[in-house]
């Protein structure tokens, strides 16, 4: 009998958000699979990368729940960082070689307040080359890794908030509060260029994704913890719901028949009382199952169905 050439994925049905705190050293996807096995979870996505040389919150979505991770990719971030002033390398960070000394001996915490206030609002950054963005089909990490580098088209991002938290033995402590696609590396290069003295980045931690602020992530050590002590079903009482992450977006409840005609792919009529825009869907039997986008004539859509029931 011929063999099906597709492989089975294994594992369980697992679905739910894990707030996992990235250890240090590990790459996002790393740590996705080391969660994903932990779980022993049939489907993963994590929410966004951070650099193995960062730690902090990665939401790690299983099952249904990888049908929002998009929505968490595009929500704003919050880290803090350290960055050295004086020393320019050749990744923006502590992984690079130091291809620049400054002296340092005229900034003082004023110049830098003075400085990271012209930071705050729209900037443009260009991407580092150490960075997963693809030149013709190429990560351009892959391509600096050879000595090549490329012209590469500069972003537009937007800084909420950045404080400055410590200065002393030349290394600069902030908070950086921004949106998606946002350098934190290019970030620190660019504020020791205003100092004139160069910087780069060597440490740096998320401490929030969108809506989950304020929250201590789990730990790989807590986890496995957990699971030693009552087994997977402990372990999947961790995860928060699918519309965990969706809190920014207005709540809208429908009866069983009006979700089941979104479901199916109707638009029906609606008097929300709401903004038109996208909102949370919720119905007595399915509970939360998706998002739809209510118009200004009254008529609601279905935007994402993640799961229904009957």
């Amino acid at each position: 009998m011929a063999r099906s050439g597709k492989r089975r994925n294994s594992g369980r049905d697992v679905h739910g958000i894990l707030l996992l705190d990235k250890p240090l050293g590990l790459s996002s996807n790393s740590a996705l699979q080391k969660a994903k096995r932990m779980f022993d979870a049939r489907k993963a996505g994590h929410t966004g990368s951070l650099d193995p040389l960062a730690t902090g919150l990665l939401p790690i979505c299983f099952g249904q729940a990888t049908k929002v991770s998009q929505y968490l990719i595009d929500c704003d971030k919050q880290y803090r960082a350290t960055m050295q002033l004086g020393a320019v390398t050749t990744t923006g960070d502590t992984e690079g070689e130091v291809i620049q000394e400054y002296d340092v001996s005229n900034v003082t915490s004023t110049k830098i307040s003075q400085v990271i206030r012209a930071f705050i609002g729209d900037i443009t950054q260009v991407p580092p080359m150490y960075s997963a963005i693809k030149h013709q089909g190429k990560p351009l990490y892959k391509l600096a890794a050879k000595g090549v580098e490329v012209e590469r088209t500069p972003r537009k991002v937007h800084i909420f908030d950045l404080k400055l938290v410590d200065f002393r033995d030349n290394k600069v402590e902030f908070d950086v509060h921004c949106s998606k696609g946002t350098y934190i590396r290019t970030l620190a290069e660019d504020m020791g260029k205003q100092l004139g003295c160069g910087a780069h980045l060597v440490s740096l931690r998320r401490y929030a994704v969108g809506n989950y602020q304020q929250i201590t992530p789990y730990s790989f050590a807590q986890l496995n913890e957990i699971l030693e002590q009552g087994g997977h079903e402990s372990l999947d009482k961790q995860l928060l719901g699918l519309d965990s992450g969706l809190a920014h977006l207005p709540p809208l409840e429908l009866n069983d028949e009006q979700a089941l005609r979104l479901s199916n792919g109707q638009r029906i009529s609606v008097d929300s009382k709401l903004n038109p825009g996208l909102m949370r869907l919720y119905s007595p039997k399915s509970g939360f199952f998706g998002l739809g986008e209510e118009h200004a004539s009254g008529l609601l859509s279905p935007s994402r169905i993640f799961h229904f029931s009957v």
